[in-house]
């Protein structure tokens, strides 16, 4: 009898570990229907009539603030790691002055850039201290000669 409780009990423990490793798709991002979108006409449409049809652009061009982009993106991930793109949409919806669309371009996943961090330490210029430099490299330096002195004037 303890043998079978044991082993029902490992399994159990076993069926819980590994759903902690199930792989969750998520959807971030605007909700682009593609019905909507390629109704969407340059010379026809306003950016009133995109707002309706799409709602606010997930952001606006940092340039040209007449350049609105939604993004949608589909994700898989493994418990706790980085999540990896599936699928990814950015429609750009370029406006002239008064307002009117000018063009509509669709891209896709061939625009996702990975960074791959080089290393734990952030590169900067200038001369490399080594440790004791640092610790002991103001020694000296306060009231040196050639440093101002303090004002006793006042």
């Amino acid at each position: 009898m303890k043998l079978s409780l044991r082993n029902s009990l490992a399994v159990a423990a076993m069926v819980l570990a590994v759903s902690g490793c199930a792989t969750f798709r998520q959807h971030k991002g605007a909700v682009i229907d593609q019905q909507l979108a390629s109704g969407i006409q340059p010379g026809v449409d306003n950016q009133e009539s995109v707002r309706k049809l799409l709602g606010s652009p997930t952001f606006t061009g940092q340039f040209s603030p007449g350049d609105w982009y939604y993004v949608s993106r589909e994700v898989n991930q493994v418990a706790f790691r980085d999540p990896s793109i599936v699928r990814q949409t950015i429609l750009l919806v370029r406006f002239d002055q008064r307002g009117n669309v000018t063009a509509v371009e669709r891209t896709g996943k061939e625009y996702v850039l990975n960074v791959d961090p080089s290393s734990r330490a952030t590169p900067t210029l200038g001369r490399k201290k080594t440790f004791f430099e640092e610790l002991f490299g103001n020694i000296g330096t306060v009231g040196a000669p050639g440093a101002a002195a303090p004002r006793t004037d006042q």
